[in-house]
């Protein structure tokens, strides 16, 4: 893949994030950018990516008290909690629109009822290049985003439900839910 040129992302002013962290959110927005551009989204539709962007990880980085006191049902993962606080916490600034709230809740384990802009987040987060597991499998995967939506749903979340059950772990009710709207669909 060529080389992704560095974009501006306008964390919210209650972000506590890493610089490493906001690295990658920078390269999420890159990555999501690009597609919107391939897909000629509107200019509305694509400010609306940035922003869910911008929230998704906004406090990968705070203390666990404050992720906990946001997001105490955030079933059960610490790990996980992250986005369903900076959802509840960028509603609380004034956020009202719920495709990008669900986006930020719901990206790292997948939701059912995704709008778009959730769809490229959860696509976007996992296949950013600077992301640790990223492989030739993944440069493919971004390339086919534009053309094969579902397919590349498809095929991530596949990786990752198999990556949860190969570590003994439970799926979550949403994830299944997410998965089984995805095959029923092909």
């Amino acid at each position: 893949m060529q080389r992704i040129p560095t974009l501006t992302v306008d964390f919210p002013s209650w972000a506590r994030i890493s610089p490493k962290r906001q690295e990658h959110v920078r390269r999420v927005a890159v990555l999501s950018m690009m597609w919107a551009d391939e897909m000629g989204v509107s200019g509305e539709e694509r400010d609306r990516w940035l922003k869910a962007v911008a929230l998704h990880d906004a406090l990968k980085s705070a203390p666990k008290e404050v992720l906990l006191e946001l997001a105490p049902d955030s079933w059960g993962v610490d790990a996980l909690r992250h986005g369903p606080a900076a959802a509840v916490k960028a509603e609380l600034d004034g956020e009202e629109d719920r495709g990008v709230l669900d986006a930020v809740r719901y990206h790292s384990i997948g939701y059912a009822d995704w709008e778009p802009v959730g769809q490229i987040l959860y696509l976007a987060d996992f296949l950013e290049p600077g992301r640790s597991f990223h492989s030739r499998e993944h440069e493919s995967l971004i390339s086919q985003v534009t053309t094969d939506l579902e397919g590349v749903l498809r095929a991530v979340a596949s990786e990752r439900v198999t990556g949860t059950v190969a570590l003994g772990k439970a799926l979550l009710q949403e994830t299944v839910e997410f998965w089984n709207s995805l095959v029923r669909t092909s």
